[in-house]
């Protein structure tokens, strides 16, 4: 938890009750990894948005915060789990659990009541179809990747981004109640995407899993085969990601947009790929082609879904 101020002398500062403890709530709203609950959040609206028939848009509302808030959960608890390795690891050596500002037991707790409650309220809001899926999501993420997977296997992100993949699917249920082909390709897609973006970051972040014990695709098998790795898993990305145009579930606008996105994510790879390296496999250039390859990847996935929903806004 927050602790409280120190004057100059060392004596506690006077408290002013009137002034809320910003710094306290944003600890509890970084248990929730708000930059991976963005693109969760995009992608289930995408998937509300994309589904045939209509929902209420107050009842909409509800369902991304639900997606939103169970992400969110979901990542809480990760986080708990977690807390020993990114005690260990540069880039989460801060985070609220392990720098002491929050105890375990309590972020625990309040990601267990907001997975409870992000379930309970889709189900009433729309149906519990989507209610499910969600379920199921947060389930996979907290069971299957964080506490299967992820210290067991160099397959745990493969695997474990299926969790990732899943709000599509959830958002196409709140509007139907049901799952029909694109909903699924959407989860596909997803599910491709995520080892070439999360294997681009863990290229140049590798020592951190490597402190952990953590036996990400670097430290097992090492940089060379990563990044051959990395365009596999992008060259079968690509005509999956294009694959709802020829199937007539999308129209030209996404078609266009998918081809150029994949092959700037292919041209990407390749440079990853054709990094210059050492005997080793090492980086020479400190992993720069990787860092851009990530960036894209963001990008990459982004302007996919919002050129699926610009093709059914503008073309119907």
């Amino acid at each position: 938890m927050s602790q409280s101020a120190v004057g100059e002398e060392g004596a506690a500062a006077p408290f002013d009750a009137s002034t809320p403890d910003f710094s306290e709530i944003r600890d509890w709203f970084a248990l929730l990894k708000p930059r991976v609950m963005t693109l969760v959040v995009f992608t289930g609206f995408i998937g509300m948005l994309v589904a045939p028939g209509s929902i209420n848009p107050l009842l909409g509302s509800v369902a991304v915060l639900c997606i939103a808030v169970g992400a969110g959960a979901a990542g809480a608890i990760n986080m708990w789990y977690d807390r020993d390795i990114d005690a260990v690891m540069r880039r989460t050596a801060n985070r609220p659990i392990p720098a002491g500002r929050i105890r375990a037991e309590e972020a625990l707790a309040f990601g267990v009541v907001l997975a409870i409650a992000s379930v309970v309220v889709m189900g009433l809001a729309t149906n519990w179809m989507a209610a499910g899926w969600l379920a199921g999501s947060i389930l996979f993420y907290v069971f299957v990747y964080t506490m299967w997977l992820k210290r067991r296997t160099p397959q745990n992100i493969v695997i474990g981004g299926a969790a990732g993949a899943f709000p599509p699917v959830i958002g196409w249920a709140a509007v139907t109640g049901s799952v029909d082909l694109l909903p699924l390709l959407l989860f596909a897609i997803v599910f491709a995407w995520t080892p070439p973006h999360f294997w681009s970051l863990s290229l140049w972040a590798h020592g951190d899993y490597q402190r952990a014990g953590v036996p990400m695709l670097p430290v097992v098998a090492g940089a060379k085969e990563t990044r051959r790795q990395i365009m596999l898993y992008t060259l079968v990305l690509f005509p999956l990601a294009v694959s709802p145009w020829p199937l007539g579930l999308a129209g030209p606008i996404y078609g266009v947009a998918a081809v150029l996105l994949g092959l700037g994510f292919v041209f990407c790879a390749w440079k990853v790929l054709r990094d210059d390296q050492d005997p080793q496999g090492r980086s020479l250039t400190k992993d720069a082609p990787a860092k851009r390859c990530f960036r894209f990847s963001l990008l990459h996935l982004a302007l996919l879904f919002a050129a699926l929903a610009a093709d059914r806004l503008i073309l119907g």
